[in-house]
């Protein structure tokens, strides 16, 4: 009955609530104009003179009609906080003012004391009666709430607590800190802990999910935390990083599951302000598959550093067309001057290349179109051979004729003795930036190596957590399979870096800490989602005993290897930059690089897929498959009359 009567008043609607506090205040102050009467008298012998009754006639009303004006019926209940009592005694002075003034101008039988009796009593009552609503309210709700941990007891994590004071969704329970001198602390009536008590807190109160409060934590801090809190098989989740949070990014209460990256651990190393600026500042910059993962991550780190122009290259109308906007938005939220260009074109197009960049005097280029999806491209040879070879070719002869200063390619770990088509065709990308390099001394040419980035297009990451967010199973390819791993920023901005370093065609690798054993890495994203990841190896019917998420393997895809790498040769040189350094790698002179290209071209324009394949394992790119190559048989490898001579 009581829930009930309960759930009626919270289901009201806003104008009837609003009316319940209006009648209830009229009644309080009448109410406290007589216990002020009696606490002066000593008696209720004023009840039965009328006289003593005129006074009320103005004051409530016009005392309503204060509270009113002060906005405190706008004031959510549930909600409520300390900062209305400003409100309620500027209200309650003024009503005992107007009792006063009332008493004075009709020459009532009231004492001068009653007044201030009365504001006295009126604060009480009103300010009391609201924050005995809100205790009721959250007590009746507090059932509904996940309980909670708050790891870190710091400013974040009190902040934390208040935000979370005005939801419905979760209830603190306890604070959780490594620092021992708040051990046995209250904060707001909620106890701090240890970190070592996580285990029978989690069993003893039911807890839900914990909320890691500590922003300003390095990465390895942040990954020895959450590396303690996996085996609790809890959800875990976490408020925005400290430089969100000052910048107005972000705000406390945005709590979001444990980001990929921060079971990596890699503290981030200062940019070099000279290198990211040499080759953009006040310049005119060209970005090739900007609208892709990492060219428009590029677009964005490039706006940073301010260019007088920032063209943006893809043949993909909508992806053009979404970063174009973005980096709109942002010239405008900072005030950058930089002109945005968006072109839609392809890097085939040798007339638009040479006419893109000779008339908006192009000075720097990054080409970072490809086509990058092994399994894709391993069904799609000609296509993944002629964007990534011949379009790489077309942009870099472009941007010698047109005295480009600087031409970056962006490469990738798997054109090290590469096993799939992507990896042989980006192989002879950076092959023929090499050779062209050494032919001229117009363009400086540079090549960036790098393994998978999280989040981009194709990544298993997005994959993973919405096979999580399903229920299951999670597929990987293999139980051995391992990845080296970097967040798209990081890479992006290590990209502009390295452009800006000496080069002669040099292949820059950028340090990707210690490969990652995928299954292990699914296994902790699955333990942070709160459940328990399972191996059903023996293929046993009823799972339910085993764990809450299976991890399936569905063995390698055509191509794919288990280990990346990301040298061809041993022994990379040091740079300037501690976490880039250039490779020595094998170079191909420019005839046997044309002659191999003119071969090629003739193959892929007739649609030779198998022809194309044995001329990639003839070439010195150290090319080994590990699987069969198919293709869309538009034209089929034995059809001689549509060859092409």
């Amino acid at each position: 009955m009581r829930q009930l009567f309960f759930s009626r008043i919270i289901h009201m609607n806003r104008a009837a609530k609003r009316t319940i506090q209006v009648l209830a205040d009229g009644i309080l102050i009448l109410v406290c104009y007589n216990l002020a009467m009696y606490l002066r008298l000593d008696s209720f012998v004023f009840l039965s003179d009328a006289a003593n009754w005129y006074v009320l006639i103005p004051v409530i009303p016009l005392s309503l009609g204060i509270f009113a004006y002060a906005g405190l019926y706008r004031v959510v209940i549930r909600y409520i906080s300390s900062k209305v009592l400003k409100t309620i005694i500027v209200g309650c002075f003024l009503s005992a003012i107007i009792m006063f003034l009332v008493d004075q101008i009709f020459v009532l039988p009231i004492s001068r004391s009653v007044p201030i009796i009365y504001v006295f009593l009126l604060f009480c009552c009103i300010g009391g009666v609201r924050f005995a609503a809100r205790t009721i309210y959250r007590h009746n709700v507090s059932p509904l709430k996940d309980n909670i941990i708050i790891y870190g007891a710091g400013h974040s994590g009190r902040q934390l607590l208040y935000s979370l004071d005005l939801e419905d969704k979760y209830k603190p329970i306890c604070f959780v800190d490594d620092n021992s001198d708040l051990y046995g602390r209250e904060i707001s009536g909620v106890p701090v802990c240890s970190p070592s008590s996580l285990e029978t807190l989690i069993d003893e109160k039911n807890i839900q999910a914990i909320l890691l409060a500590v922003p300003s934590a390095s990465a390895n801090q942040r990954c020895d935390i959450i590396s303690r809190m996996e085996k609790l098989s809890v959800e875990v989740r976490t408020i925005p990083k400290i430089g969100d949070l000052i910048d107005g990014k972000a705000d406390v209460s945005e709590l979001k599951l444990v980001k990929i990256e921060e079971l990596l651990g890699r503290n981030p190393v200062l940019p070099d302000k000279k290198l990211l600026s040499k080759n953009i500042t006040g310049k005119s910059v060209l970005v090739t598959g900007a609208g892709g993962s990492i060219g428009s991550e590029l677009c964005r780190q490039i706006l940073l550093q301010n260019p007088k122009a920032l063209v943006l290259l893809d043949i993909s109308e909508f992806s053009i067309y979404n970063i174009n906007e973005e980096l709109e938005k942002i010239c405008e939220r900072e005030s950058n001057q930089a002109r945005l260009i968006p072109v839609l074109g392809s890097v085939h197009d040798s007339f638009l290349m040479l006419d893109l960049m000779k008339k908006l005097q192009i000075e720097t280029v990054y080409h970072a179109a490809a086509y990058k999806h092994v399994p894709l491209v391993e069904e799609n040879v000609v296509s993944g051979v002629w964007n990534n070879v011949f379009g790489t070719q077309v942009v870099a002869q472009a941007a010698i004729k047109s005295g480009v200063g600087s031409f970056t390619l962006i490469s990738t770990d798997k054109a090290v003795r590469p096993t799939n088509i992507m990896g042989a065709s980006k192989r002879l990308a950076e092959i023929i930036c090499q050779a062209l390099a050494s032919n001229q001394k117009k363009t400086t040419f540079s090549i960036v190596r790098f393994g998978n980035v999280l989040g981009s297009s194709g990544s298993a990451i997005p994959k993973f957590y919405g096979q999580i967010g399903q229920g299951g199973p999670v597929t990987v390819t293999h139980p051995e399979i391992t990845r080296y791993f970097m967040t798209i920023p990081e890479a992006a901005q290590l990209v502009v870096q390295a452009s800006a370093m000496p080069s002669d065609g040099t292949v820059f690798v950028l340090d990707m800490g210690e490969s990652i054993k995928i299954v292990d890495l699914v296994e902790r994203m699955i333990r942070l989602h709160g459940f328990t990841p399972f191996q059903n190896i023996n293929n046993i019917k009823d799972t339910s005993q085993l764990g809450d998420i299976e991890i399936k393997f569905t063995g390698l895809r055509p191509g794919e290897k288990l280990y990346e790498e990301l040298l061809c040769a041993d022994n990379p040189a040091k740079t300037e930059h501690s976490r880039i350094f250039a490779a020595n790698e094998f170079k191909l002179d420019k005839e046997a690089l044309d002659e191999l290209l003119a071969e090629l071209e003739v193959l892929c324009k007739n649609r030779q897929v198998k022809l194309i394949r044995e001329l990639l394992l003839k070439a010195p790119i150290e090319y080994l498959p590990n699987d069969v190559t198919k293709d869309f048989p538009l034209v089929s490898d034995n059809d001689q009359h549509a060859s092409v001579k």
